[in-house]
């Protein structure tokens, strides 16, 4: 049933956001019910037809329905969130109409971890699409975090600083969209009918080249900083000319390595001083660069450990009432976001309770047919509208707009309420910059806990859960221009790894004291400790489709039946739930905007992660459950070599290197080719007798694994271009199968 609010509530009052619910429910409810309908059936026929003790089928028969109870138990999870999403607007006239002139101040977390997978451009670009936001230049401070500790970084951050100078005006002037230098630029012609325009653009484009030249010429020189790195007390290249040009270089004089060196903190504009002007003489946000302290005794804690110091910090400088925490290689692609998010926050009788407003996840670098699946398509779309409907998505660690108070552990009551005209005086502190950053620098000690929790490889999602614990609620807001577009991983390995380092920490969760069924309860509400349960248990997936994947197939290499037969009424019920379900499937991909082969590689990628990126997840878990392993993050490589790229945009899937899950994806696609094979050839060598009618639909099973291994197949054995699997994993796998 629809969901929609009052337009207007007493007195007069007009809200800042409205709900809606998603249209089409009834049919996906009618479709819902048959495939309940379908999968009971299927349960049936399997304990009704057991096969007798003794009988060598039993062993294969009991695991095939294990593996079916575990598919159905999980799809009925994923109905929590599929049952009654939503959907959110806002009025952001007027937001402007009550709220322009006490707007909160809004501190932005950006973080970044290695300049090399990290490159430095892309950072900045970043950090001046955050600078770049419509909304008053003097509410808005910019904090980078860098844990790499590069003076490569901060010389980039130093540059940007200069040039959005230059650059916010000609955003302001011309209100352009995305605000990111880099994907402008991309992703528009030069005008040449409009002189103004053509002006403008020309002054830009000159200013800019000379900055992607002078980062461009330090990154070809980090090769040979990282050789002197280790024996030298001095961290980067950087020359004396340059150094010269600002006091912060001297900082990494006592800089050893980057894990083992003071706090480094420097305010490159500070909004407060009445210099700090863009070039037609309109305030520029206050901008901070943080390399927090690190000590070999003392554990990091990874990007919630940056967060958390970017939190004590900026409580000094800014102390802003609302923060926004953003990856470095997300920028923003809609200057209107944060006032999008001010209208969930502001809103008088519906926003005291909302703690933070979260932007879905998405890519800009994601091809026409997602070979490798990295929008999360149906993720960002229904089941994260689903989660809101239930009550509140989780926090996913980047575009998403907190309240600081609650993010530092301030819970829910019903004198929560804000007077945000009373609420929003100037809260900056008095001290000039130089005396700020030596008071802060304390402030960023390796020895100082606060805000988000530790000790998980998904912090922000244990971030989210206790702020929800605490009585607050949550918002997606997925508006039509998209908040905030990142880079997708552009190589399968890397995909791999990286939903291997999400399911990994999602199950963790699940086997901890935070589970949703035990640390939620009594304090969210039920339908939404199942819906976190859909994504903390991607992991334990694993198992069933390993067995589903590969005993089929060793079965039909012996002509051992685990279906009903084909002329059986029974194979009605299969036929029903895997027709349904993959065309409904399809359906709803192409609704949201997907293509068929889009779709297609879905499906492959669907069964890849199951097979690698969730076995080796929940095996790490297990192994660190028992006191093995320790939890590591990894940071996504967010480069690519220039054949690599290429093949990309071409959409060839990219294999290239030596890992065992190739090995694993190798062997089962040969284990099924050669059991499809060997079914064939029975059904082709005995037309008399009833092996198709015995085998069929296990012989389709096996067929369709086959069908969507071929760019595998290919990588095996035909493809001579260095994406193909190397020649050791073929061997392997083959002696494997």
């Amino acid at each position: 049933m629809a969901v929609r609010e009052k337009e207007m509530g007493k007195d007069g009052y007009l809200p800042l956001f409205e709900t809606k619910g998603a249209k089409g429910r009834i049919p996906y409810w009618l479709y819902a019910g048959s495939m309940f309908m379908g999968i009971c059936l299927i349960c049936i026929f399997r304990v009704s037809h057991l096969p007798a003790k003794g009988d060598f089928r039993r062993p294969a028969w009991t695991g095939l329905f294990m593996a079916e109870l575990w598919f159905s138990f999980y799809w009925l999870i994923t109905q929590s969130a599929r049952w009654n999403p939503i959907r959110r607007y806002t009025f952001k006239e007027r937001l402007y109409q009550r709220y322009e002139e006490v707007l909160p101040s809004i501190d932005v977390f950006v973080c970044t971890a290695d300049p090399q997978v990290e490159p430095p451009l892309m950072v900045i670009n970043t950090v001046l699409s955050l600078m770049a936001y419509n909304y008053p230049p003097e509410k808005l401070n910019i904090y980078l975090s860098d844990d790499g500790g590069s003076d490569l970084m901060f010389y980039a951050l130093l540059e940007a600083s200069r040039f959005s100078a230059h650059w916010l005006p000609f955003c302001r002037k011309l209100k352009i969209e995305p605000r990111s230098p880099a994907a402008y630029f991309a992703n528009v012609c030069e005008p040449t009918n409009d002189p103004v325009m053509a002006n403008e653009w020309s002054s830009i484009k000159v200013y800019i080249s000379k900055l992607v030249v002078k980062i461009a010429l330090l990154q070809k020189s980090y090769e040979e900083l990282k050789k002197r790195i280790d024996d030298a007390m001095k961290l980067g290249q950087i020359s004396d000319e340059l150094r010269n040009e600002h006091k912060g270089f001297c900082k990494w004089d006592l800089v050893s390595n980057r894990r083992d060196h003071q706090t480094i903190l420097q305010i490159l504009i500070d909004g407060r001083e009445t210099k700090a002007v863009d070039v037609q003489g309109q305030p520029l946000p206050t901008l901070v660069y943080l390399a927090r302290e690190k000590r070999p005794q003392y554990h990091h804690n990874f990007k919630a450990g940056a967060l958390n110091a970017l939190l004590r910090v900026s409580s000094r400088i800014s102390n802003s009432p609302i923060v926004l925490t953003v990856d470095c290689d997300m920028y923003s692609n809609n200057s209107e976001s944060v006032r999008d998010a001010m209208c969930f926050f502001m809103d008088e009788e519906r926003g005291h309770d909302i703690a933070f407003v979260q932007y879905p996840q998405q890519f800009d670098n994601i091809t026409k047919n997602e070979i490798y699946s990295n929008s999360m398509r149906i993720i960002m779309e229904m089941e994260m509208a689903g989660l809101d409907a239930n009550g509140g998505p989780f926090y996913m660690g980047t575009g998403c707009f907190h309240r600081r108070d609650i993010l530092c552990g301030k819970k829910y009551s019903k004198e929560c309420k804000i007077d945000w005209k009373k609420q929003n005086t100037d809260s900056k502190v008095q001290e000039d910059a130089d005396m700020l950053e030596d008071t802060c620098r304390v402030l960023a000690s390796c020895t100082y806990e606060m805000g988000l929790k530790y000790g998980c490889p998904v912090e922000d999602v244990i971030t989210g859960l206790s702020i929800q614990c605490r009585g607050w609620r949550s918002v997606l807001y997925n508006p039509e221009r998209k908040g905030f577009l990142g880079v997708a991983p552009t190589t399968l390995l890397q995909t791999l790894a990286q939903q291997k380092r999400w399911s990994e920490g999602d199950f963790q969760i699940f086997l901890s004291r935070h589970c949703p069924f035990v640390y939620g309860h009594k304090r969210i509400p039920l339908k939404l400790q199942i819906s976190y349960c859909i994504f903390l248990l991607w992991a334990p997936n694993c198992l069933a489709t390993l067995y589903y994947a590969t005993v089929p197939s060793l079965c039909l290499l012996k002509g051992i039946p685990l279906f009903p037969k084909m002329s059986n009424p029974w194979t009605l019920a299969f036929a029903y739930v895997m027709i349904a379900k993959y065309a409904y499937s399809l359906g709803e991909f192409l609704w949201y905007g997907g293509t068929f082969q889009g779709w297609w590689n879905d499906q492959r990628m669907w069964i890849y992660k199951r097979l690698t990126s969730f076995l080796f997840g929940f095996i790490d878990t297990i192994l660190k459950a028992i006191g093995f392993t320790k939890s590591g993050f990894v940071v996504t490589a967010k480069t690519s070599e220039e054949d690599v790229s290429s093949r990309y945009e071409k959409e060839v899937m990219e294999f290239g290197a030596t890992s065992p899950m190739f090995n694993i994806l190798a062997t089962v696609a040969l284990v099924n080719l050669l059991g499809f094979v060997a079914g064939v050839t029975r059904v082709i060598l005995n037309m008399q007798n009833e092996d198709f009618n015995r085998l069929g639909l296990q012989i389709i099973l096996c067929g369709l694994v086959v069908l969507i291994n071929l760019p595998l197949y290919q990588g095996l054995f035909f493809r001579k271009d260095n994406g193909r699997l190397p020649s050791s994993v073929r061997y392997q796998s083959i002696m494997a199968a």
